[in-house]
């Protein structure tokens, strides 16, 4: 079964939009750690929520500066 492109566009369903935004946010966090481990990349990654929410992945000495960071 092939999957369906989707057009990219703004979600207009808060509700919707916001499963969306975490449902993505896993998938990029996830893609960050694996291209840490697969390449031995040093990888940072700073996401900000509609609501204004912080989130970070760093791999090895990256972790303590976003953490600073996010503060």
């Amino acid at each position: 079964m092939k999957r369906t492109k989707i057009k990219i566009k703004k979600i207009d369903n808060l509700t919707a939009r916001q499963v969306t935004f975490s449902k993505r946010r896993r998938g990029l966090f996830k893609k960050a750690q694996e291209l840490s481990v697969l390449c031995d990349a040093e990888v940072g990654l700073i996401v900000f929520s509609a609501t204004g929410k912080v989130f970070d992945y760093g791999s090895s000495r990256y972790g303590i500066g976003l953490l600073l960071f996010s503060q």
